[in-house]
């Protein structure tokens, strides 16, 4: 990444951001110290600095990740009308797929360091409980209810997601928005 493209703030912050471009654009199996270090612009000893070694970097990684997904879906919503809710929800999730950042968040559950397993545990967590949110404010928006409970609808909905972001990996001319407005649909026909 060029000096000037790089973030500001401190030096972990820096060393998170390139190691999330490296994961979207590279794949986690490709991430390594040197491979961030050359990214952020920052030494392979201040990478050890301030993550032990590859797995504490990508536990936090994976934390780090987690929390930019639920926050981006949640404001993905939060100035949303009932018209425009999944066309926003699109754009979020769109977005997350281009940058490879989804897909790298599927590729982590695949990591066997504890530290990455139980980072992950916590981002499956914490995107549940957002998809739970997500599901629930947009029947609401429209007044529905669904016949399914919520959480079990969320957890459908982040196993889309998630096959989405392999999918856009794999078949570059495969039309996700179509795939997306259709499982849509059948949720939304989960109405009572």
């Amino acid at each position: 990444m060029p000096a000037t493209a790089r973030p500001r703030g401190n030096a972990a912050e820096r060393i998170l951001a390139a190691a999330a471009e490296c994961a979207g654009t590279l794949g986690i199996a490709q991430v390594s110290l040197q491979a961030v270090a050359d990214a952020a612009g920052v030494s392979k000893a201040l990478i050890h600095y301030h993550f032990r070694d590859r797995d504490a970097l990508l536990a936090r990684l994976t934390d780090w990740m987690a929390g930019g997904l639920v926050q981006g879906e949640a404001d993905a919503l939060a100035d949303a009308t009932p018209v425009t809710q999944l066309d926003a929800l699109w754009a979020w999730l769109d977005a997350e797929l281009t940058s490879g950042r989804l897909r790298a968040m599927v590729a982590l559950g695949q990591e066997r360091g504890a530290p990455v397993r139980d980072a992950v545990r916590r981002a499956r967590e914490a995107r549940r409980a957002q998809a739970t949110a997500t599901i629930e404010q947009c029947f609401d928006a429209l007044s529905l209810r669904p016949r399914l409970p919520a959480p079990l609808v969320g957890d459908v909905w982040v196993a889309f997601a998630d096959g989405l972001a392999v999918e856009a990996a794999t078949e570059a001319e495969a039309n996700l928005r179509l795939r997306f407005d259709v499982f849509w649909l059948s949720v939304l026909n989960l109405a009572e």
